[in-house]
């Protein structure tokens, strides 16, 4: 997990996405996951190209039940994108960086 992202877990939820003034991409994960560990270094590079501007976080799914729960995650890795507290969008499984960052301009 590079510098600029935060794990993520069921009691900080609301507190950090609801309350965000920049919108947030959360990488719900897992480490047993395989397409989760390929997706890793792509986050990295996310978090580092959007500081500032977008918050990267990262929720374990076995540890952290509820939010997952809540918001339908089947299938991971997912990334879920949130601007004022709503879902923007979301990718399920391992994508190219380029589909990352399309995602992250529908808020920005």
């Amino acid at each position: 997990m590079s510098i600029n992202e935060i794990e993520l877990t069921d009691a900080s939820f609301d507190e950090v996405v609801h309350n965000s003034t920049e919108p947030v991409l959360v990488d719900f994960w897992a480490t047993w996951c395989g397409p989760c560990q390929t997706m890793g270094p792509i986050v990295d590079k996310v978090a580092e190209e959007y500081e500032g501007r977008v918050k990267v976080m990262k929720m374990n799914v076995d540890e952290n039940a509820l939010t997952p729960s809540k918001f339908g995650i089947r299938g991971i890795p997912t990334l879920m994108l949130f601007k004022d507290g709503q879902v923007v969008d979301r990718i399920v499984g391992a994508v190219a960086k380029s589909a990352v960052d399309d995602l992250i301009k529908k808020a920005l």
